[in-house]
C-alpha cells in the first residue's frame, strides 16, 4: 500500500505534458480573431442597455486569460488541483444586470477553454454556429429603432418632481433606469438612461414634460456615444 501511495506522489510531481509554442500561437491567433468577431456582433445584435462597446472588450481578456489557465493546468494533475483550491477562495463579483450578456461571457469563456484544450475544430464549428444563430434571430425580428440614450433634464427655475418624471419616462421608454437625481436650491437635475423603441417618443416626451414644466432643459444623448 505504502509502495501505491509513493507511486502516486511521484506521478503528481513528475507527470507533465509538452505545450507546444505553435499550438499556442495558432490559439492565441485564433481568439483574437474569434473575440474581435464576437465583440462586433454583441454591439450590433445585443440589446443589453450597458455600454456594449466598453463590454466586449472584455470578450479577449477573458478568453485568452481561460486559455492560458487551461494550458498551464493541463500538463500537470498537481496544477489542477492547486487551481481547484485557489479558486474556491477566490470571489468574483461583477456587475451583470442582464442575462444576455452572462450568456456572451460564458460563450468567451468556452472558447477560452476549447483553444486551451486543443480543439480547434470544436470551436470553430461552435462559433460558426453561435453567429447563424444570432445574426439570423436579428434579421427575423428585423432592424427596429430601438436605441439606448442618456435623458438629462436640468431646471434653475422650476422644481421638477422626481414622481412626474419617473411617470413619464415609463410612459415613452422601456428600462428606464434613474443615474442621477439633485435638488439643491430649486434647481434641478435628473439623469436616466433607458431605451427608445420609436424617435417619436422623444418629442412627445419633450412636449409634455415642457407642459409640465416650461423653463426645464432636456438633453438626449446616445449611450454608444461614451
Amino acid at each position: 500500500m505504502e509502495n501505491k501511495w509513493n507511486l502516486f506522489e511521484k506521478f503528481l510531481i513528475t507527470e507533465k505534458s509538452n505545450i507546444s509554442l505553435v499550438d499556442f500561437l495558432i490559439s492565441s491567433v485564433t481568439i483574437i480573431v474569434l473575440c474581435w468577431l464576437l465583440g462586433i456582433t454583441y454591439q450590433k445584435v445585443a440589446k443589453s442597455l450597458s455600454n456594449r462597446k466598453d463590454f466586449s472588450a472584455n470578450f479577449m481578456i477573458l478568453a485568452f486569460t481561460t486559455m492560458l489557465i487551461i494550458t498551464i493546468v493541463k500538463s500537470s494533475l498537481a496544477l489542477s488541483l492547486g487551481l481547484v483550491g485557489a479558486l474556491s477562495i477566490v470571489r468574483f463579483r461583477a456587475a451583470i444586470k442582464e442575462p444576455e450578456e452572462l450568456a456572451f461571457i460564458f460563450f468567451s469563456i468556452s472558447i477560452g477553454l476549447g483553444l486551451g484544450a486543443n480543439q480547434l475544430p470544436i470551436v470553430l464549428t461552435a462559433f460558426a454556429i453561435f453567429m447563424v444563430i444570432l445574426w439570423a434571430r436579428f434579421f427575423i425580428q428585423g432592424k427596429s429603432e430601438n436605441q439606448n440614450i442618456f435623458v438629462s433634464i436640468n431646471s434653475n427655475q422650476d422644481k421638477v418632481e422626481l414622481n412626474v418624471v419617473r411617470e413619464l419616462m415609463n410612459k415613452h421608454f422601456s428600462q428606464p433606469l434613474l443615474k442621477r437625481f439633485d435638488q439643491v436650491d430649486g434647481a434641478s437635475e435628473i439623469s436616466y438612461v433607458a431605451n427608445v423603441q420609436k424617435s417619436n417618443n422623444l418629442e412627445l416626451f419633450r412636449n409634455e414634460l415642457l407642459t409640465a414644466y416650461p423653463n426645464t432643459n432636456i438633453s438626449f444623448l446616445d449611450s454608444k456615444a461614451y
